[in-house]
C-alpha cells in the first residue's frame, strides 16, 4: 500500500512539472513573438482630388464679358476651368503623431487665389505638416501654407451649399496664409485654435505678424457656433502699424435631416494713412435636400463697404443666389444657378465699364471627385 501511495505521488508531481514546463515554454514563445512584434505601420497616403468646370452666363450681356465683383465666377459666356486639384494627405493617428499635407491647386480659381504667390507657390493651395503633442488631450500644430480660417464658405465650390462664393468670402477675409497654428479639444464641445501668420496671403508687407483666434463651441452633432478674429498689421511699415482687424461669427443647424441653415457675420477695420476704413456683411444659408442626389439652396446677404477698402468703390452691395444641386453619380455634382447682385454704386459693366448697378447670371457647374 505504501508503495503505490509513492507511485501514485511520483506520478502527481511528474504531471505538475510537465505542465509548469508546458505553460514556461508557451510564455517564452508569447514573450519572444512579442519582442519580435515590428511597430505600427504609419497611416498610409492617400491621394483625392476634383475638377470644376462651368459656364456661366450674364443676362445683362457686358461687352467685357465679364462678372463684375466676383472671385472664381469672373467669365461670361465662356467655357472655364475653375479648378483642379490634388490633394496628397497622411492623417496623424493614436500610434503616429506625424502627417503632413499638400494640395496642389491648377485653373482659372488658382490663379485668382494665388495672385500674388511666388514662383513655384503659386500652384500650392496648401503644403503643410501636422505633429500631435502629447498635452492633455493632444495639441495639433500645423507649420507651412493654408486656408485661412476665416469665413463659413471655402476655395472648392464642391464644399459649399452654392456654386458661386460669396460676397463675404470674396472681399471681407484673406484666402490663404503662409505660418503656424495649433488646435486643441477643450472639451468636447469646445475647440480653441491660435495662429501666427505672415501677413494676409502670405505676403509680409512689414516685420509684424498677423495673429489669429478660433472658438468653436458645439453643444450637440446639430449646432456649432464660431467666434473668429484675425489681426495684424497689414500696411507698409512706412504709413502705419496698426492692426487690420476682422471679427468673424459663424452658426450652423442642422433642423432636420433635409434641413441646413447657417449664418455668417463679419466686421473688419484698417487704418491707412489718415482715416480708419471699416467694412461689415453678413450672409445667411439655407439648404434643403429634396431626395438622396438632389438639394436646393439659397443664400442672401449685404456688403458694405463705406470707404470703399476693400471693393474700390464707396458702395453697399446685397445679392441673392438659387442653387440646384444634382449628383447622378456619387464623384459628379452639377449645379445650376441664378445670382442676382445690386449696389447703391455703379460697380457692373454693360455696353462700356462699370455701367450698372445691378448684375444678373445663371451658371451650369460641373464637379467631379475622386
Amino acid at each position: 500500500m505504501l508503495l503505490g501511495k509513492l507511485v501514485s505521488t511520483c506520478r502527481t508531481g511528474a504531471a505538475l512539472l510537465s505542465a509548469v514546463a508546458v505553460i514556461g515554454q508557451e510564455a517564452a514563445c508569447q514573450s519572444k513573438d512579442t519582442a519580435a512584434a515590428p511597430p505600427p505601420a504609419p497611416p498610409a497616403v492617400t491621394v483625392t482630388g476634383f475638377v470644376d468646370t462651368y459656364f456661366e452666363y450674364n443676362l445683362d450681356r457686358p461687352k467685357s464679358h465679364v462678372n463684375e465683383l466676383r472671385n472664381f465666377d469672373v467669365t461670361d459666356e465662356q467655357f472655364m476651368v475653375s479648378m483642379a486639384e490634388v490633394s496628397v494627405q497622411r492623417a496623424t493617428s493614436a500610434t503616429s503623431p506625424v502627417g503632413f499635407r499638400v494640395d496642389l491647386d491648377f485653373g482659372q480659381g488658382n490663379d485668382i487665389v494665388q495672385s500674388g504667390a511666388p514662383g513655384s507657390l503659386a500652384n500650392v493651395r496648401q503644403a503643410y505638416v501636422t505633429v500631435v503633442a502629447p498635452v492633455g488631450s493632444g495639441l495639433t500644430i500645423d507649420m507651412g501654407k493654408f486656408v485661412t480660417h476665416c469665413c463659413f464658405e471655402v476655395i472648392p465650390a464642391k464644399d459649399n451649399f452654392n456654386y458661386s462664393r460669396s460676397l463675404l468670402f470674396a472681399w471681407s477675409v484673406p484666402y490663404y496664409h503662409i505660418g503656424a497654428r495649433a488646435a486643441y479639444a477643450l472639451t468636447s464641445e469646445i475647440t480653441l485654435n491660435g495662429y501666427v501668420y505672415d501677413g494676409w496671403n502670405g505676403i509680409p508687407v512689414n516685420s509684424g505678424k498677423t495673429l489669429g483666434f478660433e472658438g468653436t463651441y458645439a453643444p450637440s452633432s446639430a449646432l456649432s457656433f464660431v467666434l473668429n478674429w484675425l489681426g495684424g498689421p497689414a500696411l507698409p511699415d512706412t504709413i502705419t502699424n496698426k492692426y487690420r482687424n476682422v471679427y468673424e461669427f459663424i452658426a450652423t443647424y442642422q433642423a432636420t435631416d433635409k434641413l441646413t441653415l447657417a449664418v455668417n457675420g463679419v466686421y473688419g477695420d484698417d487704418h491707412p494713412r489718415f482715416m480708419t476704413a471699416v467694412w461689415r456683411g453678413v450672409a445667411g444659408y439655407v439648404k434643403y435636400a429634396l431626395n438622396d442626389v438632389s438639394s436646393f439652396a439659397v443664400r442672401g446677404e449685404v456688403f458694405s463697404d463705406p470707404e470703399g477698402f476693400m471693393t474700390g468703390a464707396v458702395q453697399d452691395l446685397f445679392e441673392t443666389t438659387l442653387t440646384y444641386e444634382y449628383k447622378p453619380f456619387p464623384t459628379l455634382i452639377l449645379r445650376g444657378e441664378y445670382r442676382y447682385d445690386s449696389s447703391n454704386a455703379s460697380s457692373f459693366d454693360g455696353d462700356s465699364p462699370f455701367s450698372r448697378t445691378n448684375q444678373a447670371t445663371i451658371a451650369l457647374g460641373a464637379i467631379v471627385t475622386f
